[in-house]
């Protein structure tokens, strides 16, 4: 498997809150009509609304079309199970 040597640039741009697009996208980890879950550049995209599609996905390019109506954009960083257990016995040994 490659090594990702630079980071791709993120952006997204919303045409009216009826859709989008989207780059610096690395994989999509779940979509319904009502929310789509992307892994970004930069963390966990969460976009709500209503409607919503994945009309186009190019993880080569790392781009991706929605359209639907657009209530919210929310962000979260995903943590790797390293991570969580070293933050866990971390606290434990306080």
């Amino acid at each position: 498997m490659e090594e990702r040597l630079t980071a791709k640039a993120h952006k997204i741009v919303i045409n009216d809150r009826n859709g989008g697009s989207i780059t610096g996208v690395v994989d999509v980890i779940s979509f319904d009509t009502k929310e789509i879950l992307l892994m970004t550049e930069l963390g966990v995209l969460m976009i709500k609304g209503e409607e919503l599609h994945v009309k186009r996905l190019s993880v080569e390019k790392g781009e991706a079309d929605i359209s639907g109506k657009i209530d919210s954009l929310v962000y979260s960083e995903m943590k790797t199970a390293a991570e969580t257990a070293g933050n866990l016995i971390g606290r434990l040994f306080k």
